[in-house]
């Protein structure tokens, strides 16, 4: 890179060079890298197509660049992500917010709709994407987030501050060993799906970079189902819902089994814009 750039020859550059490095969708990345070095909106990029970029900021966007070229994701080179229209703040330390997962928060307000001042766990809350959206979502709400890990609920306070949260609480907690002693309207969760053997067939941007932590339970991607159909009965007030996000395959079936198992009621699979069974519901 020279050091008169403007932002459309960026633009440029940059959709051919990602091509050449088999970068897929090179405009939308070199899109994002900007809008987030500048603080500008996808809008804003083509209303001053013609603005310089000045030297501190080519610089980071050479190191940007080299960083992506390296399959690390996008969100963890510009520590954001959207989710449920809203900006959060992520590192390393917790999975990237994904669509899919925006199901999980569609449905939760639906069951919450007719309740005054639910009270909603979320675990395995990571970003605490999902906990701090119900939360805005609900200001009435009251929100408990744990995770095991102490850099996640570092990651979720940073974020809870971010939008001035004070229904939301974000506590250290291992789900498999202990859980809250208290009832609640409804639980959520996205937790660690992907069987062990499965891990090595992902993408390098997820497998490389994301969390395993968060993304197996290092057997066959079922540990946390079976102890969530426990929890439910202990920790829902009866009536109340459980919304758990699934994996692929057979995966949605083999955890559907586990709650119907458990007697829970109104056991069900929900599909996601995509048509594939996502999101797990069941009532105590």
């Amino acid at each position: 890179m020279s050091e008169l750039w403007r932002i459309i020859d960026l633009i440029k550059w940059a959709e051919s060079y990602f091509k050449k490095k088999n970068i897929s969708n090179p405009k939308s990345e070199i899109e994002w890298l900007l809008c987030s070095l500048l603080g500008y909106s996808k809008l804003d990029l083509y209303l001053k197509f013609e603005e310089q970029i000045t030297k501190a900021n080519l610089t980071i966007l050479r190191s940007w660049v080299k960083r992506r070229l390296n399959n690390e994701p996008l969100q963890y080179i510009t520590k954001s992500c959207y989710f449920y229209g809203r900006k959060f703040f992520i590192t390393p330390d917790v999975l990237i917010p994904r669509p899919e997962t925006e199901r999980i928060v569609d449905i939760a307000i639906k069951k919450i709709n007719e309740i005054k001042s639910p009270q909603i766990l979320d675990i395995g809350t990571g970003s605490g994407c999902i906990a701090s959206t119900l939360a805005l979502e609900r200001p009435d709400s009251n929100v408990w987030g744990i995770d095991i890990s102490p850099n996640a609920i570092k990651i979720a306070n940073e974020n809870k501050s971010i939008f001035l949260l004070n229904n939301v609480e974000f506590l250290i907690m291992n789900i498999l060993k202990e859980h809250p002693k208290r009832k609640f309207d409804l639980i959520v969760s996205n937790p660690p799906y992907i069987p062990k053997e499965d891990i090595r067939n992902l993408m390098k941007d997820v497998k490389n970079f994301e969390p395993h932590i968060a993304l197996t339970d290092q057997k066959d991607g079922l540990t946390f189902y079976r102890r969530l159909s426990k929890i439910g009965k202990t920790n829902l007030k009866l009536g109340s819902w459980i919304i758990i996000e699934v994996g692929q395959g057979d995966h949605p079936e083999a955890s559907k089994s586990l709650f119907d198992q458990s007697q829970y009621l109104n056991v069900s699979l929900i599909k996601d814009y995509n048509g594939d069974n996502r999101v797990l519901i069941a009532q105590v």
